[in-house]
């Protein structure tokens, strides 16, 4: 732990796997202290063997007031929440006429009306502390939705991105630090879920049928290494390492794959107004 920093107190869910635990590990390699959290508590045992950790059952899908209750709970275990990672969320992969509202509802509770309950529970007690720095895991597939089957999963994270941008402008008054964190093709396994088809439409079986070989095969390819992004997080949070002396931003793409959807999509979007620009943005006031 840097002599300069004190010592944080992290609250992460989805610690069983991926980002969330490799996390945990690097947090507790600076010094600082994590309570992990995961829907079940017996993936996370070894956990307990480390002095820093305390572990919590949460299934982010429970509801404010289950969630406000071990949000409580953990304060107990440290006192305080320094630093909250929303980082529990699922993959739903889908056509989206199959999969319908309902694969989008699903997809949603976890990714985004559940980090909206657990930063809801969470953000009293940083209030109160006037301080405290809020982690939002997003994807850099929220700017490349444009791939078959990720388009549900895609737009959940595009709306934590947009729903964390608006609660930044609006708890930053209160001492409190937001990070939208935007991880590209790390090798987190996440890519396994299974497919929701709904009512299967024989017009897509072969944009279906080729999604489904191109996601199951696209993880092989990726190079990035979660535990070296975990660490670049805490260095960005602590404001040490790679990151001492850099200003805070509000937002943190990891990746080269990440950084290349951002500009491609900035990109497109300034060519798309450049070229309509004498047609979309004048002449269309109220005359007179």
């Amino acid at each position: 732990m840097s002599k300069n920093t004190k010592q944080l107190v992290w609250f992460i869910t989805g610690t069983s796997s991926g980002l969330g635990r490799e996390l945990v590990k690097s947090a507790v390699a600076r010094g600082d202290l994590v309570v992990a959290t995961a829907r079940s508590v017996e993936k996370i045992q070894d956990f307990k063997n480390l002095s820093n950790v305390r572990t919590l059952q949460l299934d982010v899908t429970d509801g404010l007031p289950s969630i406000k209750a071990k949000v409580d709970q953990a304060v107990g275990y440290f006192g305080r929440i320094d630093v909250l990672v929303n980082n529990a969320g699922q993959g739903y992969k889908t056509i989206l006429e199959e999969g319908g509202s309902d694969v989008l509802r699903e997809q949603f509770n976890v990714n985004f009306f559940g980090l909206m309950d657990v930063t809801n529970a969470v953000l009293p007690h940083m209030r109160t502390c006037r301080s405290g720095t809020i982690v939002h895991i997003g994807s850099r597939t929220s700017w490349t939705p444009e791939t078959p089957g990720i388009g549900a999963y895609a737009s959940s994270k595009a709306a934590v991105r947009v729903w964390a941008e608006a609660l930044n402008a609006e708890v930053s008054q209160f001492g409190i630090r937001s990070l939208i964190v935007e991880p590209g093709a790390f090798r987190t396994h996440s890519m396994g879920a299974q497919w929701s088809e709904g009512t299967r439409i024989t017009n897509y079986d072969e944009m279906r049928d080729t999604a489904k070989a191109r996601l199951a095969a696209v993880e092989k390819t990726f190079r990035g290494d979660p535990a070296k992004a975990m660490e670049l997080l805490v260095d960005v949070v602590r404001g040490e390492g790679k990151a001492a002396g850099k200003s805070w931003q509000l937002y943190l793409p990891i990746g080269g794959a990440a950084t290349d959807a951002i500009s491609g999509k900035a990109t497109k979007m300034i060519e798309v107004v450049n070229e309509w620009r004498d047609v979309v943005a004048s002449g269309l006031d109220i005359d007179g």
